[in-house]
């Protein structure tokens, strides 16, 4: 056999692993096992698998699959294939295989190690923002074997990445050396747990999005459309509800109130998708649909082709208003802050906005305009707010501004249309624009250009940074940490996950080192 059908015949399913391990266990082999990402062999690499081999006599290497490297947009920078072929070109690496799910633990169940190597720097478990070593630690253990770590030199795969790759535009690299010049890593990181025993009340209007995937197969020949083929389709809880599950990922506390429509309610649809911690509080409107926005989606690149709303989004009646008022003044007094996301669908009435803005302690907003609304539903309509985040063209309209410059013009016009002291202008893949009332506007540049899906991105902006901003972090860190959030999202089809605490932070880990 040539060297590359040998380095071939190494990699196999970790199912594979589990019975060749067996059989080899049985001729007095001691087998040892490594796990990581790999995304870039390097000499660190190598010491610790030369020292992981001298554990035992066979070394069996397992990689994370691309679909769980949780390093951020771009990562890995080499696939899966070409990691498992680089590792077992390495002539004391016996096999290699690819776990095909988040964490080692189905490896090490299905290959039994003797012994789990990993690297010194996971040697303190407290300082593993994953807690991934904890429960590997306890699977090897209870299949009998042990853990160990290797004391060689360690480097890392994302920091030469960041230093020697062009994985990043220019500014967005000048930006990045510049907050690693100021040692704001652990800040950001710290940030994020600050919020964890926050109590949040999120009230916005409740939407159902609904992608149906469908191939364009030609134009009809009797009319002038184009006909497309239906494939399948999937309904997610979006607005307020998407809004709701990411909070709920970074605080343990979270209260939804919403309407939704008491034809067609989707209600049991929504309580399944929603996270165990958050309250669900709807009010039904009779007679109407809680709002579905159905998108056709081209499903091999997801790219939409058209929508259809289904809607009632004439103001509600006032017998649900004056319950709804009740409900917010009784509750955001409670809370330590109040999110809202506005999407102009009849939900939020002046009498609403009023009881609101004298209700909450913290008011977090978020005003969108849409298809629905036709630029009527402004931020503009509000008069106070603690937090406001907002896309550009939906502050162009409230500024009254196309062309002005966002962070001299545009932003100040927001400012004295109402009363607000902190403000972040979303500009998609220019980035965003954050300032305190005191403070000059800070431009921070995008973290990805890779978009796989927009729906929702806003949201989650919004949803992560509105915790952030009310405990007072610095308006510049939110917004690092908003694009971070953002940059995960636009990976993501739809609401099928929201953003999660780990990968968050170990993104904003890779791209600071």
């Amino acid at each position: 056999m040539d060297k590359v059908g040998h380095v071939r015949q190494k990699i196999r399913t970790v199912t594979e692993l589990g019975e060749i391990a067996n059989d080899l266990k049985r001729n007095g082999e001691t087998i040892v096992l490594a796990h990581g990402t790999f995304d870039l062999l390097h000499v660190g690499h190598v010491k610790h698998l030369q020292a992981a081999r001298a554990e035992g006599t066979v070394l069996m290497v397992t990689i994370t699959a691309d679909e769980y490297v949780v390093k951020g947009p771009g990562r890995p920078v080499f696939s899966e294939t070409l990691r498992s072929e680089m590792l077992a070109s390495l002539e004391y690496v016996d096999y290699v295989g690819i776990e095909r799910s988040a964490t080692a633990k189905e490896a090490i169940r299905a290959i039994r190690p003797s012994v789990y190597v990993k690297g010194a720097e996971y040697e303190d478990a407290t300082q593993d923002i994953t807690g991934q070593i904890a429960d590997e630690r306890q699977a090897v253990e209870s299949e009998g074997g042990r853990i160990s770590f290797t004391n060689e030199e360690t480097f890392s795969s994302t920091k030469l990445i960041n230093r020697y790759f062009d994985i990043f535009d220019p500014p967005l690299q000048e930006y990045l050396g510049n907050l690693r010049a100021r040692n704001l890593g652990k800040p950001l990181l710290e940030a994020v747990n600050t919020i964890a025993d926050l109590r949040v009340l999120v009230v916005g209007d409740a939407i159902i999005d609904e992608y149906v995937y469908s191939s364009p197969i030609g134009k009809s020949p009797k009319e002038t459309i184009i006909a497309t083929l239906y494939q399948d389709s999937e309904e997610f809880a979006g607005g307020v509800l998407a809004t709701g599950n990411h909070i709920a990922n970074f605080c343990k506390h979270v209260e939804i109130v919403s309407v939704l429509g008491m034809h067609e309610s989707y209600e049991d649809l929504i309580r399944a998708s929603l996270k165990p911690n958050i309250r669900f509080t709807p009010l039904l409107r009779p007679g109407v649909p809680t709002t579905r926005k159905t998108r056709f989606v081209e499903p091999s690149y997801i790219r939409k082709m058209f929508e259809v709303y289904y809607m009632d989004d004439a103001p509600i009646p006032t017998e649900l208003e004056d319950k709804l008022d009740s409900l917010i003044r009784e509750k955001a007094p409670r809370a330590d802050l109040t999110v809202v996301n506005d999407f102009g669908h009849g939900m939020i009435t002046p009498r609403i906005r009023k009881a609101l803005e004298e209700s909450a302690k913290f008011l977090a907003l978020n005003t969108q305009t849409n298809s629905g609304n036709a630029g009527y539903n402004l931020v503009t309509n509000y008069r106070r707010a603690d937090y406001i985040a907002i896309d550009a063209p939906e502050a162009r309209l409230a500024a009254r501004n196309k062309f002005g410059d966002l962070g001299s013009e545009v932003m100040p016009a927001i400012r004295s249309a109402v009363n607000c002291e902190h403000l972040i202008v979303t500009h998609g893949g220019h980035g965003c624009y954050v300032s305190a009332k005191s403070d000059p506007v800070q431009h921070i540049p995008a973290f990805t250009k890779t978009v796989v899906d927009t729906v929702g991105a806003g949201d989650a902006f919004f949803a992560i940074t509105s915790p952030l901003a009310s405990v007072g972090i610095p308006m510049e860190l939110v917004g690092v940490i908003g694009n971070a959030a953002g940059a995960l999202k636009v990976g993501i089809v739809g609401h099928r996950k929201s953003i999660e605490k780990v990968p968050l932070l170990k993104y904003l880990g890779t791209l600071l080192k």
